[in-house]
């Protein structure tokens, strides 16, 4: 009886789970997304690089292979059964061994083996061939976001933080999206995606800054590891222009889902017209350091460097959550020695949890401390300019 209900019990949870999902469909719009996942997936995404259809066909050889084996080791024990069964007479044979079967059951799985082994490894051997690349970017994974720098090729000196949208956030925070609400890119929409150009080499550099990420993009076939204190390196030559999405492939913290990554693939020409128009901002982002600043107008730029990075973590009310340590409060924070909250957000602290921020400019890091001391409960009245920052960069 126990073991009745028990089933009874899996087959209601199963059926749950499918009116469930049945449901969220009906109740909003969910389209194939472009670069992305399908309704009802279920082969590999299409593939837009050659690596990509590589693993494809590799995918469905050996489990072609190892379906015909299947079938072919199966059907020979199952018709030895039925064929020698003991209710037609046939007694067992007594002989002890057989060299001919021991040649044999050697010498075709060692055949079955090479058949298999020739293709993956000239496939592996292609995925890890990086050089002659046209451009190199590195992809730094940090709780829960990915840091972009452009290292060598068009675009070099190009950098910038990639994070989830913001209103997508907000749209799970509320529960997920709401009827009406196109939820095709739901959490793989960021604020600034990786542009490269099409058909050109891109080399990607992994890394990490706290814990373990995986930087994964299905349409590209490509999935490395980001792991702190190494370095290691992929590639893709993408040859359509669109969207392509992916996301964090390790288990990297609670908020691993929201750790997406968008990849826009542009036309050289356009890719091109991106280059100058980032290589303008960053020259506008490049303020001058000896710039004295008045705490009204420092403030208001502190605000919203906050909330493009800091807020995911710490929350818009500076308050935390679960190991992340508030702000409002914070004795770094209100400690009249400014160079400590500085020193913080230049090298980071408790082992990567709070990550570097170097990559900000130093009028945006001066902003937020500025910022940070000055709101919600702390009213310390104290400013920080960039100078002070600059003074302090290793």
């Amino acid at each position: 009886m126990k073991s009745i209900l028990n089933k009874l019990a899996s087959l209601l949870l199963a059926a749950g789970a499918w009116a469930g999902t049945a449901a969220f469909t009906l109740a909003h719009a969910v389209n194939d997304l472009p670069g992305g996942p399908a309704v009802n997936q279920l082969n590999l995404a299409p593939a837009v690089t050659n690596i990509a259809r590589e693993q494809q066909w590799l995918h469905w050889f050996m489990l072609i292979m190892c379906s015909v084996i299947f079938v072919a080791v199966f059907s020979v024990m199952f018709y030895s059964i039925w064929k020698h069964r003991k209710s037609q007479g046939y007694k067992a044979a007594t002989f002890h061994e057989s060299v001919t079967v021991e040649i044999i059951w050697t010498i075709v799985p060692f055949v079955i083996v090479i058949l298999m082994a020739l293709p993956a490894t000239k496939v592996v051997v292609a995925m890890k061939d990086t050089t002659n690349a046209d451009l190199t970017i590195k992809a730094t994974g940090m709780q829960w976001k990915w840091g972009y720098d452009y290292l060598k090729g068009e675009g070099e000196g190009i950098g910038f933080v990639s994070t989830l949208d913001s209103d997508q956030r907000a749209m799970s925070d509320a529960g997920g999206p709401k009827k009406g609400e196109s939820v095709d890119n739901y959490l793989l929409k960021v604020d600034f995606p990786l542009v490269v150009p099409v058909d050109k080499k891109i080399r990607i550099i992994t890394t990490a800054n706290d814990v373990i990420h995986a930087f994964m993009v299905p349409a590209f076939g490509i999935k490395q590891d980001a792991i702190p204190g190494f370095v290691r390196d992929t590639w893709f030559r993408a040859e359509k222009v669109g969207d392509y999405y992916g996301q964090c492939a390790e288990l990297c913290g609670k908020e691993h889902a929201y750790m997406p990554i968008h990849v826009k693939v542009l036309s050289a020409e356009d890719y091109s017209k991106w280059v100058a128009v980032e290589q303008k901002k960053m020259a506008a982002k490049a303020d001058d350091p000896t710039k004295v600043w008045t705490l009204d107008d420092i403030t208001k730029r502190g605000e919203k460097v906050y909330a493009q990075n800091c807020a995911a973590c710490h929350q818009a009310n500076g308050k935390g959550a679960g190991p992340v340590k508030p702000l409002d409060g914070a004795a770094v924070v209100l400690d009249a020695d400014k160079n400590k909250q500085i020193a913080v957000l230049l090298n980071g602290q408790n082992n990567g949890a709070m990550p570097s921020w170097k990559a900000l400019s130093d009028t945006d890091i001066a902003a937020v401390i500025s910022y940070t001391k000055n709101n919600w409960s702390n009213k310390t009245g104290q400013l920080v300019q960039p100078a002070d920052v600059l003074a302090l960069r290793k």
